[in-house]
This record gives C-alpha cells, sequence and structure tokens, in this order.
C-alpha cells in the first residue's frame, strides 16, 4: 500500500509543485463545486499511477488542485467506495497520497439517508461521530510508518475545531445545521426498514455508504477532519416510497448552492 501512495505522489510531484493545505471530498451532486475554483492543474484518477478509478454514478473522478479565498485546495471530485470492489485500504489511497504531501485539514462531504425521524430531505448534518458496521477498517495490513502510529486514537475523531468553524460560517450564513451520528454501511443496497430501525436504536441519525474510512485515515496521519451530510432522502422505513439513486443526485443538487457557500466560509475561516 505505501508503495502505491508514493508511487501516486511521486506522479503528482512531477507534473506540478503546487502544496494545497486544505483538502475537500466532493460527494455525489456536489462535483460542480470544482468549477468555482481558480485551476491550477486538473487530474484525472485514472492517469495517476497508482491511484483506484472511480465507478460510482455522480463521481467525476478528478483531483483539482486550485486557489480560493486565498488558500491552496485539493478537492477530491468522486471518492471510492467498497461497494465498487476496493478494499478499505484501497479507498483511501487518494487522501493519504494528500495526507503524505501538504494537506494539513481535511473536509468530507457525503449524500446521507435520514434515520433520525426530526430530519427532513435537505437538511446539512455535521458528523459528530460514527458507528462503523462494515467491520471492516482502512489500516488492516501492514503499518504505513510515515503516515502514523499502529494504533490510532479515535476519541476526537471529528476535529471540535473544525466542527464549531462549520457552526460559525452557517450562523455567518444564515444556515441552518443539524449535528449528528453517522452510521457507516457497505452497501451498495440500501438498507432495509428494520436494519434501519435497529441503526437508530443504536444511536445513528444518518447513514451512508462513504466517509468513515477516510475519517480513520486522517485520524491515523493526525490531520484535522470534519464531515458534513446533506440529507438526501429518509432512509426505508422512514420515507413512505421506495429509494432511488436518482433521488440522492438530485437532492444534493437541490442542496448545493447552501453547499458551496458554507465550503466557502469554512475556507475563509479554517
Amino acid at each position: 500500500m505505501i508503495n502505491k501512495i508514493v508511487t501516486a505522489k511521486n506522479f503528482i510531484r512531477s507534473k506540478t509543485d503546487f502544496e494545497p493545505e486544505i483538502a475537500i471530498v466532493l460527494g455525489s451532486g456536489l462535483g460542480d463545486y470544482a468549477d468555482s475554483v481558480e485551476t491550477e492543474i486538473v487530474f484525472d484518477y485514472a492517469d495517476i499511477t497508482g491511484f483506484p478509478v472511480s465507478t460510482a454514478p455522480g463521481h467525476a473522478g478528478k483531483l483539482v488542485f486550485g486557489r480560493k479565498e486565498g488558500r491552496n485546495l485539493a478537492l477530491f471530485n468522486g471518492r471510492f467506495h467498497c461497494y465498487e470492489g476496493y478494499s478499505a485500504a484501497e479507498t483511501v489511497i487518494p487522501l493519504r497520497t494528500l495526507l503524505l504531501m501538504s494537506v494539513k485539514h481535511v473536509l468530507l462531504t457525503n449524500a446521507a439517508g435520514g434515520i433520525n425521524l426530526d430530519f427532513a430531505a435537505g437538511d446539512l448534518m455535521v458528523i459528530d461521530d460514527h458507528i462503523n458496521f462494515s467491520g471492516l477498517s482502512p489500516l488492516t495490513g501492514p503499518n504505513v510508518e510515515p503516515l502514523g502510529v499502529r494504533f490510532p486514537d479515535m476519541s476526537y475523531a471529528y476535529s471540535r475545531r473544525l466542527r464549531d468553524i462549520l457552526d460559525d460560517s452557517a450562523a455567518a450564513l444564515d444556515i441552518s445545521l443539524r449535528h449528528g451520528v453517522y452510521a457507516y454501511m457497505t452497501g451498495p443496497s440500501y438498507e432495509t426498514p428494520t436494519e434501519i430501525r435497529a441503526l437508530r436504536t443504536l444511536g445513528g441519525d444518518a447513514v451512508g455508504m462513504s466517509t468513515v474510512h477516510e475519517v480513520v485515515a486522517c485520524n491515523h496521519a493526525g490531520v484535522e477532519v470534519a464531515a458534513l451530510s446533506c440529507i438526501s432522502n429518509l432512509a426505508a422505513g422512514v420515507a413512505q416510497h421506495a429509494l432511488a439513486c436518482e433521488e440522492v443526485m438530485e437532492a444534493g443538487q437541490k442542496v448545493s448552492g447552501k453547499m458551496k457557500m458554507l465550503a466557502d466560509e469554512f475556507i475563509r475561516r479554517v
């Protein structure tokens, strides 16, 4: 795994000396945020030696280096999921490549199903903690010593400082934010109504198929991370209709304006 990460880093370094300080992973329906930055260079994932190739709908599969609000950014326009057939460790190769470079802060975004009965489609939720129901970890296997220790602490997995910045940013923009616990399931099938009731009983407020492995990788590397979920739909048994991928994409597009403003303010304040 370290060979793939170093190979990818060396490939990127051979093309640019740009030093991103903030990395943002753009979730389903949010990829057009990349169009708003002053672009330095764009990489197709498929062209970066060592990277997997994104196959998920709505994920463009591009790494964008650019500037906004006076900050150097790396935008992941698309991410990788275990349901695509990748191991947990493979899903975080791109992020770990940047963590091995110059990135010091990470903002993750995703689309999630609402479990909390007080939530509605279109809500934005700051993730305070997660429950990993997959039984998988990106750290399984030999430890990548240049990045972190064998047994990283997860007591403060989601940076309190960055969560406060998200709250302050939302308040300045008059955007309402929820807070809650993200339940990670591998998918790709959506959960059953009984599974959703079980997740709610165990403390989950929203459910999704990404993000958790990235959070583990950031904590392993000692890099601050925060995560923001777009509640794109109400989960099975909460919604009174069958779930579809198109619903997730449409919801992401509807709230993309709020997400963009929040991301801009976050970048200014971090």
